[in-house]
């Protein structure tokens, strides 16, 4: 795909998310995002008081920092931290009409997992973000997207593609119990964060049981 759509207009992607932590399969899904797509920008959005989260997340100021460690090696990626700075419960249709309003010569794609896809009618205005951008679905290798899923959309067909990924066997979740263990060292949470958000882990003692 060209950086540009078949009407001129730049492609910017929004990727958000907890980021508590960082992983590397939210990286390689970063790498993919702007390959597969051809991005003039990639926009990295920490959630701020995420309204569907029950735990409480880590401090902003943590997961920002872990996030510029993570994708800073990345080309076109910027790191935003505007949702960090809203005050109140942070949906995403705010973001993008915000984006949009700071780019209007661009077509916006939102890239999501396959969870997020599943529950996706529960979004806070969720029409309204079909009409803003284009619904990019991480599918890994072992898909667990099925075609009934997107059969709920038939009249929006054009609204969705897939964001081809390798089957990676990591989550945030797996790294915050392994640092609550208190047996895992930073060269072992490497192989599951990048290395600069490993140690970043270690030297603040994030994630260790009270």
């Amino acid at each position: 795909m060209s950086a540009e759509t078949a009407t001129g207009l730049k492609r910017i992607g929004v990727f958000g998310g907890a980021f508590d932590p960082p992983h590397n399969a939210h990286v390689e899904l970063a790498k993919a995002a702007l390959e597969q797509f051809d991005l003039s920008t990639l926009y990295i959005i920490p959630t701020g008081q995420a309204w569907h989260k029950a735990r409480v997340l880590s401090a902003p100021r943590h997961r920002l920092a872990m996030s510029r460690l993570a994708f800073e090696n990345l080309p076109r990626v910027v790191v935003d931290e505007r949702e960090l700075q809203r005050a109140g419960p942070t949906f995403t249709i705010d973001t993008l009409q915000a984006l949009q309003a700071e780019n209007p010569q661009a077509e916006l794609y939102l890239f999501i997992g396959a969870d997020q896809f599943s529950s996706f009618r529960q979004w806070h205005k969720w029409h309204e973000i079909l009409e803003l951008a284009i619904i990019c679905i991480a599918d890994r290798a072992q898909s667990t997207l099925a075609q009934t899923q997107f059969d709920a959309y038939a009249s929006h067909n054009n609204r969705f593609f897939t964001l081809q990924l390798p089957l990676m066997s990591v989550s945030a979740t797996q790294v915050r119990q392994l640092m609550a263990l208190g047996s895992a060292s930073a060269g072992e949470i490497a192989q599951l964060v990048p290395a600069p958000v490993a140690r970043y882990i270690s030297l603040h003692r994030l994630y260790r049981s009270r």
